[in-house]
């Protein structure tokens, strides 16, 4: 009789644990659920007794309605849309600072060697600003005057030039097929080629105007780049979460030196091609054209695989056009120029800077240079560079742990 009696507290117990369970089945709302209605506009919220004198507050929104979803969905397309816009018309002032930050990197590897030295970086910097700006204008003054003679020479030779290549008979029959060459000469011929294709002096002298402005703006943002640099770095590491900072900052800074060498490597390969052309050009008697032609060499050589051999294959045209023995000689030494720059110079140089497949640098040139012309050519390997090496030390270090 004691085991099966119930107290009373026992029984209250009970009673309020029924009271407070869920129904079996079915959903009652009470006066407090707030949750939405399907397909309902707003929210259902219970009453309040905290009115305004203005009255009663009205009902949010619901962040589950159709209408909420597609009117914020729409909003965020309209933003997309007009950043896109945004973006393609400072597309010329976005190319100008990404030329800068590039240059800023490519010239960090000599500031970091100066500051290796007990040299502050601000002094560096200045440093390294005064003596672009010395070689530059002496390079202006020097050759200046040269170079504006050589390239007026060559543009009115060039009719003459190309009449001399159709002399040659693989390259008559060649031009009978496609009229390449005489549509150049044509052109070259007709009287107003200056102001159909230059837009006469007055737009001549504004395309001059904005090129100064444009290299003016680049060096400025160069300087600035390259003296703020460590703050920058500094800045977007932070962006990244605290317990994986200091391996981003290891591979940024990685990502950098190997940019900037091969910055350095670059230009110094650039300068052997130009400077080897300019020699070479001089020696077979084609000194006329020796300035403009090597600076075209030399300048075209940046870019991997392909500028080199237009370069020799411009240099080699010309040749031709003065006299066959000459352009025989250009083909025979550019043929032997290009494999020791292939197999002997550039490896050299850029021994410590980049590590990209041959397969991978023919990509990256022909995407690049199809997205963004020559700039992104000039930029593709070194961006490529950067995504094997979060590839390798990312992705697949991280898959070799799974």
């Amino acid at each position: 009789m004691a085991a099966s009696a119930a107290s009373p507290s026992d029984a209250d117990d009970a009673r309020g644990a029924a009271s407070e369970a869920p129904p079996a089945s079915g959903h009652h709302p009470g006066p407090d659920d707030t949750s939405p209605r399907a397909g309902s506009l707003f929210e259902d919220v219970p009453a309040t007794e905290h009115d305004s004198a203005f009255g009663r507050l009205g009902p949010p929104v619901s962040r589950h309605s159709a209408f909420y979803r597609g009117f914020f969905g729409g909003l965020g397309v309209l933003v997309a849309i007009v950043v896109g816009l945004a973006i393609r018309e400072a597309t010329e002032s976005l190319e100008l600072i990404l030329i800068a930050v590039f240059l800023a990197v490519g010239l960090n590897p000599i500031v970091e060697y100066g500051i290796r030295r007990g040299l502050r970086r601000g002094w560096v910097v200045l440093g390294v600003g005064v003596v672009i700006v010395g070689v530059v204008t002496t390079l202006a003054y020097v050759i200046g005057g040269v170079l504006r003679n050589q390239i007026t020479t060559l543009i009115n030779d060039a009719p003459k030039l190309l009449n001399d290549l159709l002399k040659h008979k693989s390259i008559a029959q060649f031009d009978r097929k496609y009229h390449i060459i005489s549509s150049i000469e044509h052109k070259l011929q007709s009287p107003n080629f200056t102001t159909k294709y230059f837009g006469g002096v007055f737009n001549i002298g504004l395309s001059v105007l904005h090129a100064v402005i444009a290299v003016v703006i680049v060096f400025i943002l160069t300087i600035y780049f390259l003296a703020a640099l460590p703050v920058l770095k500094r800045t977007l590491y932070s962006l990244a979460p605290a317990t994986r900072r200091e391996r981003v900052g290891q591979l940024g800074d990685e990502i950098l030196r190997r940019v900037g060498r091969y910055v350095i490597g670059a230009v110094v390969v650039a300068l052997i091609a130009g400077t080897v052309s300019l020699i070479f050009m001089f020696t077979v008697g084609l000194g006329q054209y020796a300035l403009p032609l090597a600076m075209i060499v030399a300048l075209l050589d940046l870019v991997p695989l392909v500028g080199s051999i237009l370069g020799a294959s411009l240099v080699s045209i010309v040749g031709l056009a003065n006299s066959l023995p000459i352009g025989i000689a250009c083909v025979v030494f550019y043929l032997i120029y290009e494999t020791l720059e292939g197999y002997v110079i550039y490896p050299r140089v850029m021994r410590s800077s980049v590590d990209v497949p041959e397969y991978v640098t023919i990509i990256a040139v022909l995407v690049g240079g199809a997205v963004a012309g020559v700039l992104g050519a000039l930029l593709a390997l070194p961006i490529a560079a950067a995504l094997l090496l979060l590839v390798r030390e990312v992705w697949v270090r991280r898959q070799d742990q799974s």
